[in-house]
């Protein structure tokens, strides 16, 4: 399980994403850098990191799923997950 403050951490940068959103197009739209560069460091949408909804683990993310592969695999294991077996050949 990561570490709370993590998991708020990347939330507080989505919304400092969402805010800025328009404001970089337009910026970007203009090619005006210096502007760009006077925004906060956190509204840019790369500093955002995808994390598992389950245990907040940044690495492994299976974006279709939104879970990283361990908690993927606790799942479908489980049965959880709809659609999903483990395969045999």
């Amino acid at each position: 399980m990561a570490k709370t403050s993590w998991i708020n951490r990347n939330e507080r940068k989505r919304k400092t994403v969402a805010k800025y959103a328009a404001v970089r197009a337009e910026l970007k739209a203009k090619k005006d850098y210096i502007g760009l560069s006077q925004l906060p460091r956190d509204a840019s949408p790369t500093r955002v990191v995808n994390r598992c909804e389950v245990s907040g683990r940044r690495r492994a993310f299976i974006r279709r799923f939104k879970v990283s592969r361990l908690t993927f695999r606790e799942l479908a294991s489980n049965g959880l997950i709809p659609g999903v077996t483990k395969s045999s050949w």
